[in-house]
């Protein structure tokens, strides 16, 4: 094993032992529209990864106040980290996708949903990294 592989692996169990809460990240399904009710409702969607993950907010984030439709919203960035071992999904996530804290040892996070907005790749990243905003 090179010093460099030594290096990452070392790297990647120190990340893997930050990743404290457990995340979904899901592809919601597309809405219909129901005419007898006259409501939009969603379609099931799929489950894209389940497991842990450490979602950490941006150090950048300042958090942005936006309008969207008819009230204000403040976007915060998050950076979501998972295990850089995992098995990538059969389908690759891509912005607008949805992540769910399911749970957390901090109670205040359980229930935060993001929504994704970008991805970051590297042979030697210690997580696979995952760019996303809070828009509450």
């Amino acid at each position: 094993m090179s010093a460099l592989e030594a290096a990452l692996a070392a790297g990647r169990a120190a990340a893997n032992q930050l990743q404290r809460e457990v995340i979904q990240l899901h592809r919601p399904g597309e809405r219909e529209f129901d005419w007898e009710t006259g409501t939009d409702t969603p379609a099931e969607g799929s489950v894209l990864y389940e497991g842990r993950a450490r979602v950490k907010a941006s150090a950048q984030s300042k958090g942005e106040e936006v309008d969207a439709g008819e009230r204000n919203v403040t976007l915060r960035e998050y950076v979501v980290s998972v295990s850089w071992a995992t098995e990538p999904p059969i389908t690759r996530p891509e912005p607008g996708d949805l992540i769910t804290v399911n749970s957390s040892p901090d109670a205040r996070m359980v229930g935060l949903t993001l929504w994704v907005t970008g991805l970051q790749y590297s042979s030697t990243a210690t997580a696979w990294r995952i760019s996303a905003e809070d828009r509450s």
